[in-house]
């Protein structure tokens, strides 16, 4: 084993190559993005496709992991950050890297083994998920949201949730919802910067990369099924989510069926 991972030999004698060979996908790069992106580097990850079309501002600088000061003042983009790192780590890392929306050249996911889905929206959530579905890929999601009511303290929370090909949905966990959906696209345009801290993000972020690494080497012989975890920061809580053990969900996805695989195909009425 090489002697940079000597340290992580607990996670299988064969999880230098396969954590090596594996292609993951990390779609948005902004505060969380930039986490799983560095972790995943510092543990031995390889090969790279990434998405996001946004520049460094110097209102990211209290999150984006890997940015700096000089990066703001020049406008560089986030991608840029993130293979600086990569590379910084791997000089010989293979990065396929996306500067827009992953919709325009969604093809580079197929590549992937898992992907890390780190944007804000519920209904780019759900197309993602859908991508993935198709694809038979797992999707680890993650979000983090802040609320402030009145006098109240600021609520900070947030999830966790591994979508595997199959299992249940965040539909079927009733994460994403039409009402979520509808209010959404009504207030398109209109939710403003959304409060965004560091130390959140890092706890979703590690959590979404522990769970990938579970996956690839199955290093606690535990992780069978879909995972669905929220984070209660203002009590430093991330544990699963209630609806995670509801029995009413049932233990097959209704909403993306196993035969629905592969590329869509149209047929001209």
């Amino acid at each position: 084993m090489n002697e940079r991972f000597s340290r992580q030999s607990f996670l299988g004698l064969n999880s230098e190559t396969v954590v090596g060979n594996a292609v993951v996908g990390v779609v948005g790069l902004g505060g969380g993005g930039s986490h799983i992106v560095q972790q995943l580097a510092h543990l031995g990850f390889r090969n790279f496709v990434l998405y996001d079309g946004d520049l460094v501002e110097e209102s990211n600088l209290n999150r984006l992991v890997g940015a700096t000061f000089a990066d703001a003042a020049a406008c560089v983009s986030k991608l840029a950050v993130a293979l600086r790192m990569i590379r910084g780590l791997d000089p010989t890392a293979e990065v396929d890297g996306y500067p827009g929306r992953w919709q325009d050249q969604p093809d580079a996911l197929q590549s992937c083994d898992v992907i890390f889905g780190c944007v804000d929206a519920f209904s780019e959530r759900e197309q993602l998920e859908a991508t993935c579905r198709r694809h038979m890929i797992p999707l680890i999601d993650i979000g983090l949201d802040v609320t402030v009511v009145g006098d109240d303290p600021p609520v900070l929370g947030g999830q966790v949730i591994l979508s595997m090909p199959g299992e249940p949905c965040m539909r079927c966990l009733g994460f994403i919802t039409e009402a979520l959906l509808a209010k959404e696209a009504s207030n398109y345009g209109g939710a403003g910067p959304r409060p965004q801290v560091v130390f959140g993000n890092g706890v979703l972020a590690s959590t979404a990369v522990a769970l990938a690494i579970d996956l690839l080497t199955d290093w606690t012989r535990h992780l069978r099924r879909v995972v669905y975890l929220e984070y209660r920061g203002n009590e430093h809580i991330l544990r699963s989510h209630p609806r995670a053990n509801n029995k009413g969900i049932a233990p097959v996805c209704q909403h993306y069926p196993l035969v629905n695989v592969g590329a869509p195909a149209f047929q001209r009425l």
